[in-house]
């Protein structure tokens, strides 16, 4: 149903919005995001064992679009058995530091203090691939799968060409063949961020997942459960390879609430895992009234 401009003018006059079937009203002051990441840091310590750390980080939204942040790390601890041998062997340090590339790197098994703060620089409004959405922009996406599929899609094809276009100031053999190869990956991603990162409606959730699930190369893995014991269903996305690197990515949704749960990451360079660059994300998502604070320990 298409309204004419009268009616649509009638609405404004009268001072009612004309809201999108679909829409959903805010149900709490923000739309917060906890995301958990784990993953083994990238270089052996003390006499050569390897450490895996946690961090979290929290994103509120209001429905302005206004935008806060939290970070803090939950601290590190030997990776595997063999390097729990090792680290004890060593007599069981708390902490570890060393230069690199100019840095120092610290990292301990206490967690940090965390901080939150507004986010600068940042647009107001919710962020769909490079664009940044009103609130009711948001609640007017398609429901409709292919629709959305249409408009993800077109939007990709959009970024790609200005990708390529501003490659060639530095990488001029590059081409835009270089990135058509992984739209399907590309759009994927999009409708995945759909499931988690936006207060989406629940008809366009709905629609994201069936976008997910049916882009060509994305697998179906089954039902399998995250890291925190949450049930869900595991989607493959399509394997990214280039110059001996190999990226795979797997996702968990939730089909009931069509939330994302988890996404897994293995980067792989000549056969070789890429530590520091490979693990796995946890993500909860809602509203919530609780104003932004320093992520609390988990």
């Amino acid at each position: 149903m298409r309204f004419t401009l009268t009616v649509a003018a009638g609405l404004l006059f009268a001072g009612v919005a004309a809201a999108p079937a679909s829409a959903d009203a805010p149900k709490a002051a923000y739309w917060r995001v906890e995301t958990t990441y784990t993953r083994t840091h990238p270089r052996a310590v003390g006499s050569g064992y390897y450490l895996t750390q946690r961090s979290i980080s929290t994103e509120w939204l209001s429905p302005e679009g206004k935008s806060w942040s939290g970070l803090r790390e939950l601290g590190a601890k030997p990776a595997t058995k063999k390097d729990e041998a090792a680290w004890r062997a060593d007599g069981s340090p708390t902490t570890w530091a060393y230069r690199t590339e100019g840095m120092k790197i610290h990292l301990s098994t206490q967690p940090g203090k965390g901080s939150v703060q507004a986010s600068k620089g940042r647009p107001d409004g919710f962020r769909l691939g490079e664009k940044y959405l009103t609130y009711q922009q948001l609640q007017a996406l398609p429901t409709d799968a292919e629709a959305l599929r249409k408009q993800l899609t077109a939007e990709v094809n959009t970024w790609i060409d200005e990708g390529a276009e501003e490659a060639k100031t530095f990488a001029p053999k590059a081409t835009k063949n270089d990135w058509l190869v992984n739209l399907d990956r590309y759009v994927a991603q999009r409708a995945a961020e759909l499931l988690y990162a936006n207060p989406a409606p629940d008809k366009v959730r709905t629609a994201a997942y069936q976008v997910l699930k049916t882009t060509k190369g994305v697998s179906d893995l089954g039902r399998a459960k995250d890291p925190l014991g949450r049930s869900g269903q595991k989607l493959a996305l399509p394997v990214s390879s280039r110059k001996g690197s190999v990226l795979k990515q797997q996702l968990l949704v939730d089909t009931t609430a069509m939330t994302l749960l988890a996404e897994y990451t293995d980067l792989t360079d000549g056969g070789k895992t890429m530590l520091g660059k490979s693990g796995v994300k946890t993500f909860k998502a809602g509203w919530t009234d609780d104003k932004p604070a320093v992520p609390e320990i988990s």
